[in-house]
């Protein structure tokens, strides 16, 4: 049995740096447009250290459950650092 509002969706974040352009940016741009659903707003900084890396940051709304699938997706890819958070309250 669920702890009482787990499955509730809340409010958060996820960093991701690319380090391997060339090979990951078409994959991470598709595990993104398949959690298009999830994400309220996007910021990123395309050509980083001499165009040796992509930083994205996204704000998010979500289950726990979505945000694993979000960034397990994402940190499968070689050269794709993940990073996230969601608020812990369920209160606003």
């Amino acid at each position: 049995m669920s702890v009482e509002g787990t499955d509730a969706k809340r409010y958060g974040f996820v960093g991701i740096i690319v380090s391997k352009l060339e090979a990951q940016t078409q994959a991470v741009q598709k595990i993104l447009s398949d959690h298009a659903e999830l994400i309220q707003g996007r910021m990123g900084l395309p050509h980083v250290e001499n165009d040796s890396l992509s930083v994205i940051t996204l704000i998010v709304h979500a289950r726990p459950d979505e945000l694993g699938s979000l960034c397990g997706r994402l940190g499968r890819l070689s050269g794709v650092s993940v990073k996230s958070g969601l608020h812990s309250s369920l209160e606003a």
